[in-house]
């Protein structure tokens, strides 16, 4: 049934592991899309730095071994913690939620050993919401030697034809998805067929350094609006070591916040480490978007979602990289009607229609996996 409509809620807990963005959207897992209502829920301070600690003790996969115990007690901390929004969304809306996408928590991620793992029990989840629950989206993709990210492509393209159908904006469209991790979708035309119409790849850190030396060097967790970036001071030196000691020349794979380290900054006040680093990032966010222009001069919209778009500093150090590409434009995703904040969790909501659906989620040119991946597992435990 192709035109039937579906109601999704959405769960996303991102690399900043500071709560879960939570959506409410009606889909039919393919053209059709209306977003009923998003959340926002924070972990209390407990949970946050508990996290981040963990995190910060996985670097491979016997680590996850040796530290099986603590994840086991953090998952379930988490899916309980993932539950009371379910029913507190499900105690708001009247008629029937079909299915939860629950991406849950992602504490490692190497697609180079087939592992991504995100702390959550779907099986749990579903009985304490009474929901079929849609979780583990990555490990198809994986299998079939994909990156296991970025996953959202298949929403921005959606969402680009609504873009386009409404305010007239020509393709190709661009979404520029500022998380811990930077990631660029391109949507190059109007209707060709998904597989080759779409392209998508992880470009370099978004949030994940800034707010790692926020937090190493203040009792902050992030740099709001960039405040802190605009009364430093780039240290011009460190900021050219550390663009050419760390280059991106092929977009093939994905990225992990393990990949990238604020060491480069040490010594640096709190101020000026923070504008150097920003700069830093914006910096390989501006090579991104100058590889996913093919240095055409065709126009090209670039739209902006995720946290890091409300840091200005680093938002006007991307336009100030690009400046000289006049076929360039970058603009907010809230521009046109969407929140950026809940892309990601709208997105999963989507996702999780597709997978019941038995729809691809992952294509050869966003995650590099051989063929359409229907990613996720189902799971009724009610």
């Amino acid at each position: 049934m192709k035109n039937k409509l579906y109601t999704a809620i959405g769960l996303m807990s991102g690399t900043s592991m500071d709560g879960v963005d939570a959506s409410l959207i009606r889909s039919n897992g393919n053209d059709q899309f209306t977003n009923v209502l998003d959340e926002y829920y924070d972990y209390d301070d407990d949970l946050y730095r508990r996290l981040i600690h963990l995190r910060n003790l996985i670097l491979n996969n016997d680590d996850l071994n040796k530290h099986s115990q603590k994840l086991n007690e953090l998952e379930k901390e988490i899916t309980l913690f993932h539950s009371k929004i379910v029913n507190e969304i499900t105690l708001k809306y009247n008629d029937e939620i079909d299915l939860v996408g629950f991406h849950g928590q992602t504490i490692f991620h190497d697609p180079e050993k087939k592992i991504s793992k995100q702390l959550g029990q779907g099986k749990l989840l579903s009985q304490l919401v009474n929901k079929k629950v849609i979780y583990d989206f990555r490990q198809e993709d994986l299998k079939n030697n994909g990156q296991g990210a970025p996953l959202t492509p298949i929403f921005h393209n959606l969402l680009s034809k609504n873009i386009n159908k409404k305010y007239q904006i020509e393709f190709p469209i661009c979404f520029i998805n500022i998380g811990g991790i930077s990631n660029i979708t391109k949507i190059i035309k109007k209707d060709e067929k998904v597989e080759e119409n779409l392209e998508a790849f992880d470009i370099g850190p978004g949030n994940c350094l800034i707010d790692d030396w926020i937090r190493k060097n203040s009792k902050k967790k992030f740099d709001e609006n960039g405040s802190i970036a605009k009364s430093g001071k780039i240290n011009q030196l460190i900021l050219n070591q550390s663009i050419e000691n760390f280059k991106i020349d092929l977009y093939e794979k994905s990225l992990d916040v393990k990949n990238f380290d604020i060491s480069f900054a040490r010594g640096l006040s709190l101020e000026d480490g923070c504008a150097t680093i920003t700069n830093f990032t914006a910096y390989l966010i501006a090579k991104g978007i100058e590889y996913s222009s093919n240095n055409n001069d065709k126009p090209i919209k670039y739209l902006v979602c995720g946290g890091g778009r409300k840091n200005s500093f680093l938002i006007q150090s991307i336009k100030d990289y690009i400046s000289n590409k006049k076929n360039i434009s970058l603009d907010l995703i809230d521009k046109y009607d969407f929140d950026g904040d809940y892309i990601e969790s709208q997105a999963f909501g989507y996702l999780a229609i597709r997978s019941f659906l038995n729809l691809p989620i992952s294509y050869p040119k966003t995650t590099g996996c051989v063929e359409p991946t229907v990613g996720g597992k189902l799971v009724k435990n009610f």
